[in-house]
């Protein structure tokens, strides 16, 4: 697939004139220039004439809240994956990552095992569970189906509707009449939390559903008849996909690597993709080894708006990737970040991941396997994701990563919603292109935000040298940085071109934006340096000033910040004052800014941070964690006392090893040329064991961390199999108390070595291991026992 822009845009150059070699550009700068909108400002009916609400409407530029614009952040969180009594924690942890929506599917099988018998009690309460996301202040999205997917058995089809003699996923008759009174049963429990004062804004139909427009409308008057109602209805658009106009929001994806590929298959091209700026939103890989015609290569290009009636939107950002047997791909932190920036960069108006708290299954036989006609096995209870918040409620690096992005769309959502972005004159030559850098503008002609991403996994890049950016608005050029500045890989910046806050007109900076500060009146602009690259602020006839001297000035206008540690900075022009709080690179991954009832709060934590119902932090922690905030009367970051019940462990258990299974086969099978999970009896015949016991006495929330090498792992309480994982490299975080363990319970691991000839792909660092054993691979390397209590605000005063 190429990267071709619309017709009307510059079309891309290999080997450009622009560029002396490959990584350096020459003292000419790379050059974009601002295109306006192509249509006028409209209002579709939908969300507008049509199930109006009175916070969320829709035009078809931009996603307007408490009428204004905004760009919406919708994370997913499957509440029937996750323990009931750990709900709020999760959402909590969603929105003090900048999430502003909870999407779920609601899983027929999940619910409805046997026809008539259905069960929305517990961990299926699915009722409970949006009352509670309203609670927490997160609006919410109802991935409805009736098929969804999910890596979910059937799709979500109970094995009584899968089996019957009707024409599934299509208006028969017989079919509508089952998913009828499946949508009667859901509009009892959620009809009463839906309307135009809900915090339901929008409810999904279906899932991949390619060629069946009218099938969707007749699923959306369904849903409507029972009262499930919202602004505004979607249904996924990748894959080409034919969808009626006007009667849904086309929602896109874009994962940066994927398990429904071969096992064989190179860094597919779909994937590759999304590492890059551009206008084309259709991933015609997302689902293409469950199509009939798989697309996989097939080239679509999109208009700058996938819809003429509406903005571009997602629901599927890969927010990390789940697991399969025959191919288990891991992307780092940045991987996950850079593909969401892109979509910004690229004019999303509505930034959706897909998962965001990963979970477990509720109990045997509901995953995607070959057994039930899929070409994938998935573990049977394990859906971590490598999600930014764990199957465990452990934060993996990508919450940090993504968290930024979000606290900044918060700050300048409304004015960059209506910004319609441009890519720059010259571009890549294609997904192999690892030599023209990466980016683009969002504009209005006046003001710009320029976006800089150099970073991608598998296919290695080099430092990019001599970067300098003309951006051309209207009568004016604004040329940043002051000298040419080299982009290091791992790059994703965000910087403003004149910024107006605060009475003062920022012409430009090379540190990324976070957040604002304090009343409009008197704001801080909070900005994050990049790592390897000089911070200069420029604003044309100002002074700036430091408390510690940390500021010169290069040239008129011009000032480089030393930002090796948090500096303040005043940037006075005119009358006008805006203190700038500069933030180094290396504290990047402790930041967290909270809203919350007493407003925004900017804190450094490396312990997960969120805020309780009362308005206080609340930190997840085994240790007295250290918690800061930033005080802009002080200009510094102050303590905040918080304090726990009791304190946590962090222990290193002993299990004791036990028997020694069968030598492995190199194979257990295969499907469609994937090959099979080992089934249960395999697991017992070819599994070594350990054996330990948890603490009797360990406050808080208690997690096995696991580091282990195999193929599949499965752990037994008293015999009995409650978890499971196939093998990636990476630490296993399992969560006791979701599982009901008592203290001084038994419990065993069981792990079936990899044979060295098994048909499965792994990420580097693990086949590297795997590589350098003789034979097959086996080892419990460490177990260790982490207990955290929550650590509360103190009010003082």
């Amino acid at each position: 697939m190429t990267l071709a822009p619309p017709p009307a845009e510059p079309t891309a150059t290999a080997n450009a004139s622009t560029a002396t070699n490959p990584l350096t550009a020459t003292t000419n700068p790379l050059t974009a220039t601002h295109r306006p909108h192509d249509r006028p400002l409209a209002r579709p009916a939908m969300s507008n004439a049509i199930d109006r609400h009175d916070r969320f409407a829709l035009t078809n530029r931009y996603v307007e809240v408490d009428g204004r614009p905004a760009i919406p952040v919708s994370g997913e969180l499957h509440y029937s994956r996750v323990p009931r009594a750990e709900w709020e924690e999760r959402l909590r942890l969603m929105r003090s990552g900048g999430v502003t929506a909870v999407a779920t599917y609601v899983f027929w099988n999940h619910h409805e095992p046997e026809p008539g018998r259905r069960d929305f009690h517990g961990g299926l309460d699915v009722a409970a569970f949006v009352a509670l996301c309203a609670r927490v202040g997160l609006d919410v999205v109802l991935r409805i189906g009736p098929w969804a997917h999910g890596e979910v058995r059937n799709g979500g089809f109970p094995d009584w509707v899968q089996h019957a003699p009707v024409g599934h996923r299509t208006d028969d008759p017989a079919y509508l009449a089952l998913v009828d009174e499946w949508f009667a049963a859901l509009g009892a429990e959620l009809a009463p939390l839906c309307g135009p004062t809900s915090r339901v804004i929008a409810i999904q139909l279906e899932n991949e559903l390619y060629d069946q427009p009218g099938h969707l409308v007749t699923l959306k008057a369904m849903a409507r008849r029972h009262g499930l109602t919202a602004p505004v209805y979607t249904a996924t658009a990748w894959g080409g996909a034919d969808l009626p106009a006007g009667e849904v929001l086309p929602l896109y994806g874009g994962y940066g690597d994927g398990f429904w590929v071969d096992v064989d298959q190179p860094w597919d091209t779909t994937f590759r993709e999304h590492f890059f700026f551009s206008h084309t939103w259709d991933d015609p890989g997302i689902g293409a080894d469950l199509r009939d015609h798989p697309g996989i290569g097939r080239q679509v290009t999109a208009s700058r708006v996938p819809s003429p009636d509406f903005p571009a939107a997602t629901c599927e950002l890969g927010g990390g990737m789940a697991t399969a047997y025959h191919r288990r791909p891991l992307l780092g932190a940045r991987d996950i970040a850079a593909v969401a920036q892109n979509k910004i960069g690229n004019g999303s108006g509505w930034q959706g991941y897909y998962m965001y708290a990963g979970g477990v299954n509720p109990r045997p036989g509901l995953q995607e396997s070959q057994a039930t006609g899929y070409p994938n096995d998935l573990p049977g209870f394990d859906y971590d994701f490598h999600a930014p918040i764990g199957a465990a409620g452990v934060l993996a690096g990508s919450h940090a990563e993504l968290r930024r992005q979000h606290a900044f769309l918060a700050a300048f959502g409304e004015r960059l919603a209506d910004m319609p972005s441009t890519l720059p004159d010259v571009l890549p030559a294609g997904v192999d292109d690892a030599e023209t850098l990466r980016w683009a503008i969002r504009s209005d002609g006046a003001t710009a935000w320029v976006f800089v991403t150099w970073q991608q996994p598998h296919a290695p890049l080099d430092t990019f040298r001599g970067a300098r950016f003309a951006v051309r608005l209207g009568d004016e050029t604004v040329t940043l940085p002051h000298a040419p500045v080299d982009v290091p890989v791992g790059t994703i910046a965000h910087w403003p071109v004149n910024l107006e806050l605060g009475g003062v007109r920022l012409r430009w900076a090379t540190a990324s934006p976070l957040t604002v500060l304090g009343q409009a009146e008197r704001p801080t602009l909070v900005v994050v340096a990049g790592p390897g690259i000089p911070v200069e602020l420029a604003a044309d006839g100002a002074t700036a000033t430091d408390a510690a001297g940390a500021v010169r000035e290069t040239a008129p206008g011009v000032f480089v910040v030393d930002a090796d540690e948090p500096r303040r900075v005043d940037v006075l022009q005119g009358d006008a004052r805006l203190p700038v709080l500069v933030l180094p690179a290396a504290c990047a991954a402790e930041l967290w800014v909270l809203d919350g009832p007493n407003g925004r709060r900017l804190l450094r934590c490396a312990a997960p941070v969120h805020v309780e119902a009362d308005g206080r932090i609340a930190v997840r922690s085994s240790a007295r964690p250290r918690v800061l905030e930033y005080d802009p009367d002080a200009a510094a970051f102050v303590p905040i006392a918080v304090d726990a019940p009791g304190v946590g462990v962090d222990v290193a258990l002993e299990p004791v090893p036990g028997a020694v299974g069968e030598a492995p086969p190199a194979g257990y099978g295969a499907r469609a040329g994937r090959a099979a999970a080992p089934n249960a009896d395999a697991i017992a015949r070819h599994g070594t064991t350990w054996t330990f016991t948890v603490l009797e006495a360990a406050p808080g929330r208690r997690v096995l961390h696991v580091d282990w090498a195999g193929d599949v792992a499965v752990l037994e309480v008293d015999g009995r199999v409650v978890l499971d994982r196939f093998w990636d490299g990476t630490t296993w975080t399992i969560g006791l108390d979701a599982l009901a363990v008592a203290p001084g319970a038994e419990l065993t691991l069981r792990i079936v070595p990899l044979h060295p000839g098994a048909a499965v792909h792994l990420p580097t660092e693990a086949e590297r291991r795997r590589r350098a054993v003789d034979g097959s691979l086996v080892a419990l390397d460490e177990v260790r026992l982490v207990s955290s209590p929550l650590w509360r605000e103190v009010e003082t005063g």
